[in-house]
């Protein structure tokens, strides 16, 4: 099947979904219906097929798409500007240093005057628990009431590109590569995923890669079991609803403080580093008040807990464990990479060497996730559209 008749096949597929997704912002994957997060990756397939045959997909002649980047970030960053490059946008980042932000502007006025042609507005605020869902809804109502007040011409969808409580761009990615590995959603279901904490040489690593995996995988009827050091949970909230989706899909969710016991028989693994939730806590508290000896000691402190943990490495042995030996490596990237960018860190060098391509096919998945996003928000008959464009 070349990639015309896939994305043909993938329309059908989609044209048989009921998404609520046009109008509306994307901010939690658990938020969403089981129709929305299947019509957001069916169209990021679609996409990704129509760019493979060079033909375009832009759904916009003019306007304009804000990123607000309150944290590094490198894929995230440009799969943002490819996305809205794709759909027929210019890209502004807004710079909050460089803006009257610094000056004491509010966020209510700000989301307003950056929107007067804005079609999207994708934020990343994912260091401070409570902190960065809480910016998008504000943002989010901002040019709800600019649009009702007659002050913005149209609203612009907010896209999360990585909050507090979930990543839900890279999640997303993360299940498209894995419905790719094992050849379809159904084959998912009873496939065991360990999503396991894993030793990294730095601290204050957001909580949202984690808590997203879990409340999607399992909403597929995968077995997740989480594995983390005591004290490195997540909230609590998310722990719950994982275990909801897990028992309405068929699937399972366990929690335990081993990693081996998580990769034993794994289909999956995902060795990713996260702060403890106490330490993400206290952090937010002390850059609130401007405690810089604080938040030095905190980081000492922090950095000499991960090292009583430094075993927790994804490593030949750890890979052992895993069903015959040959588990999918996943990862958000950039991956600590013992020997290479640390001397120990989540995943050994010859795991991460024997997996590479794979984790950036991985991460090849996001433009087309974030486009998908916006162009269900954006086209009221998506089907049509995408049919228009074959």
């Amino acid at each position: 099947m070349d990639n015309r008749e896939r994305a043909s096949a993938l329309i059908e597929e989609l044209e048989t979904l009921q998404p609520d997704l046009y109008g509306k912002d994307f901010l939690l994957t658990w938020e969403n219906c089981f129709d929305n997060l299947k019509a957001v990756m069916l169209t990021a397939e679609i996409l990704q097929c129509l760019h493979k045959e060079k033909k375009p997909w832009r759904i916009f002649d003019y306007g304009l798409a804000i990123s607000i980047f309150r944290d590094n970030s490198t894929r995230t960053r440009f799969s943002f500007a490819s996305a809205v490059n794709g759909l027929g946008l210019a890209l502004a980042e807004l710079d909050e240093v460089k803006s009257q932000i610094a000056h004491g502007e509010t966020v209510r006025e700000t989301a307003n005057m950056i929107s007067f042609l804005t079609e999207v507005i994708g934020i990343r605020d994912d260091m401070y628990p409570g902190e960065g869902h809480s910016y998008m809804l504000e943002v989010a109502q901002a040019v709800s009431d600019g649009y009702i007040q007659g002050v913005l011409a149209q609203r612009p969808t907010i896209v999360n590109l990585q909050c507090d409580l979930d990543h839900p761009t890279q999640v997303l990615s993360d299940l498209l590569k894995l419905k790719d590995y094992f050849g379809g959603w159904e084959n998912l279901k009873g496939k065991k995923l360990a999503m396991s904490w894993a030793y990294s040489p730095s601290y204050g690593k957001p909580l949202s890669v984690p808590q997203g995996v879990i409340n999607l995988m399992t909403r597929f009827g995968m077995n997740v079991v989480l594995a983390h050091p005591e004290g490195y949970n997540l909230l609590p909230e998310t722990l719950k609803s994982a275990a909801f989706f897990a028992q309405e899909s068929g699937g399972s969710f366990a929690q335990t403080h081993y990693m081996e016991e998580a990769f034993k028989d794994a289909d999956v693994v995902y060795p990713k580093s996260w702060a403890p939730l106490a330490v993400m806590q206290e952090r937010t508290e002390l850059l609130r008040i401007g405690n810089k000896q604080g938040l030095q000691e905190l980081e000492q402190l922090c950095l000499a807990n991960n090292e009583r943990f430094i075993d927790w490495e994804c490593d030949e042995e750890m890979m052992k464990l895993t069903k015959n030996g040959e588990a999918l490596y996943e990862h958000c990237l950039p991956a600590d990479i013992s020997d290479v960018s640390c001397e120990r860190g989540e995943v050994s060098q010859s795991v991460f060497e024997r997996y590479r391509y794979h984790t950036y096919q991985e991460a090849g998945y996001k433009p087309f996730v974030i486009a998908a996003m916006i162009l269900n928000s954006k086209v009221q008959n998506p089907v049509a559209k995408l049919k228009s464009f074959l």
